[in-house]
Formats: C-alpha cells, structure tokens, sequence
C-alpha cells in the first residue's frame, strides 16, 4: 500500500486536528466548561496530555486490518512502526490501554483511506515513560588572545575606520556590546538591513542601514574609509563587492564562526569567538579615536527623516508614510517589512532604537514574508503591537493568511503600499535595459478584501487620515 500523497496527508493533519478536540469532551474540566472555545480546548489538552502518539489504522476493503499483540509500542515519528502499520500490522487497542507509566499522553486511533473506505476512529488517555530531550546550548569559545591583539592594534593604526554590523550580532545577543564598542573606540557603525535596530538610532555613532544603492549615504562611508570592521556580517546579507569594490581597504572580520572566502572580502585579521567577549577584548587594548569625520552623513540622514514629517502632499511620499508609522508604534514594537520599493525606503528611514523591532527580509529575500512573518510576530510576542508593512505586489502573494490571522485572533495592521506594480523590479529594468517590461498589474478592492475575510479595511484619502488611522 502506498502512503499518502502530500494532499492525503494535509487532509490527515486536519483529521487528527478534529481528533484532537473530539478526544477532550471527558476531561473533568472540559465537561465543567460552558461552551469552550477551541483555544480553551487545546489549552486544556496540552496542560493535561503534554504528549501524544498517533496510531494510524488502515482499512482494507472496508475490513479491519489484522492486530497483533506482540508489535512493541512506539512513537509515531519511528518509520519502522508507520511502515508496519501500512503493511497491516498493528497494535490492539487493549494492548495499548494496557500500557501503565507516570507520564500522561494522548493517543488518537487515525482512518488512514484505503480505496473507498475509512474505519472508525478510537481515542483514550494513557501514560508513558518518554519525556522530552534536555536542551542543551552550546557555549562559545573564547577568542584567540593573539587574535585579540593584532585586532586592536589594526584597529588602533587605522586613520579612518567604520563598522560594518551584521545579523550575528542581533543573533549572538551582542547588541549592548557593540554600542560600548563603537562609543569607547569612537568608530561610526553602520548595519546591514537584517542587523537594523542593532545600534539605537540615538547612538551618537550610528550611519544607518547600509545596501540602498552605489552612490547612497552610508556607501560615502565606505569610501573614505581605510579599515572595514566586519561584525556578525555574512556575504549573504550585502555583498562585499557592493561597498568594497576597489579590493584595498583593511578588513577586520570579528564573529562567531571564520570568514567565507571572497575576492572582495580579503580579511587582514579574524577574531572568531564569542562576539561579546571579542568586542569587550579588542575595547580593552585598542586605541580610541579622535573626532567624528562621517558626522556629516549622520546629518544629512536626520535631517532627510525629518523633512516630511508635516507634508500634507497625496499621494503620500514614502517619507511621511514611515513617520507617521513611527510616531504610532512604541519604541519596542514590531514591524515585518515585505520586499519591494517600500523596503528601501524603511530601511533608510524607520527609526529603530532596539533590536528585532523590524525584520526585513534579505539575502534571496523572498516576497510574502510580511503577512505570515506578522502572524508569527505577534504569536510569538503577543504583548507587542505589530504591523506588516508591504507593498501590493508582496501583500496578493500571501494574502490568504489573512484567513489565519483572523481565525487565530490575531490582531495586526497590514500597511499596504499601493502602486499597482513591482516598483523596485521596474526601477532595476530602467536602470540596466532602459524600459520596463511586465510589471504593471490590477488589484482588488483592498478594503473589501479584507472584510471578506472577517478583517476591518480601511483607504486612506489624505495625508491627515493616516496617522489617525494607524
């Protein structure tokens, strides 16, 4: 007998779904609830069979398989029992209710078709003696003493130096450290889009998000500078040849695992460890510098955010969208940001003064990701407000989860940038073939869309409305 097919099995999932909840109706305090919702249900079921195993019974010809009794008990992710199982093997029900040890699990009965047929469905409570793996957190080693020290006399010989931070540090915790870092030695910091929110924007020493274009702000930087000092960056996150075209600016890699090898990203010295530890290090033995040579474009950068902020012009500017947007959201909320034009402008103008307070999808950077991503957000830190910030383009991709939020009780704000068209691929096309090609599209009434899936839509006609709305 085969197994089932990719669409056998979502139907599967949402079997043992219904199980799951019809198997709750003789727990005690299920019966004394009035009405419980599928939340208190599930609530209940994991506070009281915090495991479960599923039996998979298969009918053949619309007949019961053959039980034995001697098949050992086993989780359902073991191959060996599921391949049993589908060759007619298969525990019987008194053998499982037999079973006695200390720890309480479910254990669903699942009809798995066969032809035509489906046999019935049996649930009842046991326990077992599994309990869950211990987790176990690798610790970082140390850097390289030696390392250390040819990392902060590098850093002490450099005329102009600039930092680089990357998503490594966001993931490695480091965030506070770098902060230390760049005011003790003195050293602007710049971050990739996926490191944003890693420097406060109020830190006296951050540029910015690096990776709009050639000729932006922040690449200025780059280019006056004599030492690049890499940390928690990946190749993935901008590309080495994208800021150091020119193959001769002093590279100071500093992060949690080696450098990948790259043309453009020759590294003079390596610091792989623990970045925290790394940072307060190098601090410790480098020399501080004097001056603030790229203050410039940190000026020039606040005072582009600012320039909008009381513009009553519509359509909306790109810069006002994101004020408003800033001015409505605390400091610790989240935004999930899509791709497309709006990406590059949120990278650039979004204030961010902690960490994972906007995620913007990079590297293969795949449309979608807000809508989804938002759902995740907001599940995940329910505490926090979140919006997913999205053009049209990316919002039709993954628009049917919509239907989840609402199904969840998710609450989220999806700010949707309309321009009925792929702007960034458009505005790629016109820079390297001169025209654009295939990138225009229609959309649905937004507002009517979202009330079909149970959701509140509302336009914005002027400038004045947004803030309000938000």
């Amino acid at each position: 007998m085969e197994t089932p097919s990719s669409q056998g099995q979502l139907k599967l999932f949402r079997q043992i779904h219904a199980l799951v909840l019809k198997s709750a109706v003789d727990l005690p305090a299920i019966k004394s609830m009035d009405r419980p919702s599928q939340e208190q249900v599930l609530r209940e079921i994991q506070k009281n069979y915090p495991y479960m195993y599923l039996v998979f019974t298969v009918g053949l010809d619309g007949r019961n398989v053959a039980r034995s009794d001697d098949v050992p008990l086993k989780d359902y992710s073991d191959r060996q029992y599921y391949k049993d199982i589908i060759q007619g093997k298969q525990l019987s029900w008194q053998t499982l209710i037999g079973k006695t040890s200390k720890k309480p699990a479910l254990i669903l009965a699942v009809p798995i078709k066969s032809g035509d047929q489906l046999v019935g469905v049996l649930a009842a409570a046991m326990t077992v003696d599994d309990a869950p793996l211990r987790v176990k957190h690798a610790s970082m080693p140390e850097p390289p003493a030696e390392r250390v020290t040819y990392a902060a006399e590098v850093i002490s010989n450099a005329r102009q130096p600039i930092i680089l931070a990357g998503n490594g540090v966001v993931r490695s915790g480091a965030w506070a450290e770098l902060a230390e870092f760049a005011e003790r030695l003195n050293i602007p910091v710049t971050n990739t889009f996926m490191a944003k929110g890693v420097l406060p924007f109020k830190h006296p020493m951050a540029l910015g998000s690096a990776g709009l274009q050639s000729q932006d702000y922040v690449n200025f930087g780059f280019a006056h500078a004599d030492t690049i000092i890499c940390i928690g960056y990946d190749l993935v996150e901008y590309h080495p040849r994208l800021w150091h075209p020119t193959r001769d600016r002093t590279i100071v890699h500093i992060d949690s695992s080696p450098a990948e090898v790259d043309a453009h990203y020759p590294v003079c010295v390596g610091v792989v460890g623990d970045i925290k530890h790394s940072l307060n290090r190098i601090a410790e033995q480098a020399t501080p510098h004097d001056g603030h040579k790229l203050r410039p474009l940190r000026k020039a950068l606040i005072k582009e955010m600012n320039q909008h902020q009381d513009d009553k012009d519509f359509p909306l500017k790109p810069q006002k969208i994101i004020w408003d947007l800033r001015t409505a959201l605390d400091l610790e909320d989240t935004v999930i940001c899509d791709v497309g034009a709006h990406k590059m402008w949120m990278a650039r103008m979004f204030r961010c003064e902690h960490p994972n307070t906007c995620l913007i999808s990079n590297g293969f950077a795949s449309m979608g990701i807000a809508v989804p991503g938002a759902v995740a957000a907001r599940l995940a830190q329910p505490e926090r407000k979140v919006v997913a910030v999205t053009g049209d383009g990316g919002f039709m991709m993954n628009v049917q989860e919509i239907e989840t939020a609402v199904r969840l009780k998710v609450a989220m704000v999806v700010l949707i940038w309309n321009d009925s068209g792929y702007g960034l691929i458009e505005w790629k096309q016109m820079n390297q073939f001169g025209r654009p090609s295939n990138v225009e599209f229609g959309n649905p009434d937004f507002v009517q869309l979202a009330e079909a899936f149970g959701a509140k839509g509302y336009r914005i006609y002027q400038a004045e409305q947004l803030l309000s709305t938000l």
